[in-house]
């Protein structure tokens, strides 16, 4: 991953291949930001009339290179806009920075290292800086060959992701933005972890592999570790698992990871979907449905990152991880519509479609962690394409059995940048999925699918515990060109929301 460092060097005098330096759209035109003193003086003053020339606006994302002024240490200035320019007295936005930050990253692909001269008034906004340069510049390359059947070199120089990261402004002896710059690594290598686990081609990612990266990670940062392997399952009676899983060559797994603190008295559960791929089993995907399936683990990849962040920043909480293991494929002994599961819980679900399997796995892995009685539990899934028509590609969506507690996870994704949105679980769609031959079927109506899907895993949740989903289907896996620090594939979505949770939780923040 890309080296972060902090730097007292002013924008003139760091030595780089480039230094970076923010512009905004203000109210006549381009302004620069504070930052980019140092590299305006040395263009005379005219640093924002040079741009406006070379076509800037000042808009965020936007990228404008250009050969440095005389008096410059770096050979090239790299201006990033930062979008509106706050009023008087006024502050950068954090995600305004942190985007600006992955732009630039993204941007200098194949440099060794940049000077980041942007707004960094205080550890939050050196935070903020650091973490987009830091998820911006991440690429997937593990597949990549040379045309010759062997794997290209690492250091390809030309293709190469930013090398170094140095944030000026930043403060190398100070506490806060000491602390800062380590969370910021911490927070980005998992992030970048769980984008590339969600990048994995499924024939590489299936439930065993997945597990086996579990295994690894909790070796490495000291985490306790249980898999419960296809013999297990079916003698714990994990109907939903099975039953997703038994299409498949490769049987599923529930995992669960946990870092604990010996002077923590919270304990947060978080239980993610780990569809490793989803054809939709019998109830079979339609063509152009199928080709990013492999995103379907992307909750389970999210819960995994948090939880081993969670211990790489010594979090005073207990974070218990669940990850509902099973890759969904139609076969001779797959589950049909139809079918009769008997769930963990003892609840029995009548199977109407087996593309609606995100939630026979997640119900599973909710009663296990039910009975741990933890303070809270909260789910990530991709679970609905509704919850896309909803709130499209960049927001997810959050119910729960709480409202304070729905506001809260609400409040803390804005804050840390990731688009959300507090959605209503009505107790009318309840009746959608009563089921003449089961205690419930795992389809209700049509019309507010997403919220039916919350309302199915509401069943599952222990009685008395507060509970949340996030339904990420929207956000996790992104088609388009990059923007910002999100690339192309996975992103990673809902790990800094679960992270900052977490922290809250061990700060005592939530009640």
């Amino acid at each position: 991953m890309t080296a972060l460092t902090l730097s007292t060097s002013s924008a003139a005098t760091v030595r780089a291949d480039a230094v970076v330096v923010g512009v905004a759209k203000g109210a006549k035109g381009v302004v620069v930001a504070p930052g980019a003193e140092a590299v305006d003086k040395a263009f005379g003053g005219k640093l924002a009339a040079v741009l406006e020339t070379l076509g800037a606006s000042g808009a965020e994302g936007e990228v404008t290179k250009l050969p440095a002024a005389d008096g410059l240490k770096a050979p090239v200035v790299l201006a990033v806009g930062l979008g509106e320019a706050p009023g008087k007295d006024e502050a950068y936005d954090t995600e305004a920075l942190r985007r600006a930050a992955g732009s630039a990253a993204r941007a200098l692909t194949g440099t060794k290292k940049a000077g980041f001269a942007l707004p960094v008034e205080d550890a939050e906004a050196a935070a903020a800086v650091s973490e987009g340069a830091l998820l911006g510049a991440y690429t997937f390359t593990a597949y990549r060959s040379n045309g010759n059947g062997q794997a290209a070199k690492k250091n390809d120089a030309k293709s190469a992701p930013l090398a170094e990261a140095a944030i000026l402004g930043g403060k190398p002896r100070d506490k806060e933005f000491k602390a800062a710059a380590e969370r910021a690594q911490a927070l980005a290598a998992e992030i970048n972890r769980a984008r590339d686990l969600i990048n994995m081609p499924p024939n590489d990612l299936d439930p065993k592999a997945f597990a086996a990266e579990a295994q690894a990670a909790a070796k490495e940062f000291g985490l306790k570790v249980e898999v419960l392997d296809e013999k297990a399952l079916k003698k714990g009676g994990y109907g939903g698992l099975l039953g997703v899983g038994q299409g498949a060559e490769t049987p599923p797994r529930l995992v669960r990871i946990a870092h604990t603190h010996p002077k923590a008295d919270r304990t947060l559960a978080l239980v993610g979907k780990g569809i490793t791929y989803d054809s939709g089993g019998i109830s079979l995907k339609p063509a152009g449905h199928n080709e990013t399936m492999k995103c379907d683990m992307s909750g389970a990849a999210a819960v995994f990152a948090a939880v081993v962040t969670a211990a790489r920043l010594g979090l005073r909480v207990n974070v218990t991880g669940w990850l509902a293991l099973a890759e969904n494929m139609p076969s001779g002994s797959a589950t049909r519509p139809g079918d009769v599961l008997t769930m963990y819980s003892g609840k029995t679900v009548e199977v109407l479609n087996t593309d609606a399997e995100g939630r026979l796995v997640l119900a599973d892995a909710l009663t296990r962690a039910s009975e741990e009685t933890p303070d809270a539990i909260v789910d990530v899934a991709t679970l609905t394409g509704a919850m896309v028509l909803a709130l499209g590609n960049r927001t997810f969506g959050i119910m729960a059995n709480d409202d304070a507690f729905r506001t809260s996870i609400h409040e803390i994704a804005e804050e840390v940048g990731e688009q959300s949105w507090p959605m209503p679980m009505p107790s009318e769609l309840r009746k959608g999925m009563d089921s003449p031959v089961a205690d419930i079927a795992n389809m209700g109506e049509r019309m507010g699918g997403g919220l039916v899907a919350g309302l199915f895993l509401k069943e599952f949740v222990g009685e008395g515990i507060t509970w949340a989903h996030l339904d990420i289907a929207g956000p996790a896996f992104h088609e388009g060109a990059p923007w910002g620090y999100t690339p192309k594939g996975g992103t990673g979505s809902a790990v800094r929301t679960l992270v900052r949770l977490a922290e809250r939780t061990a700060a005592g923040d939530l009640g």
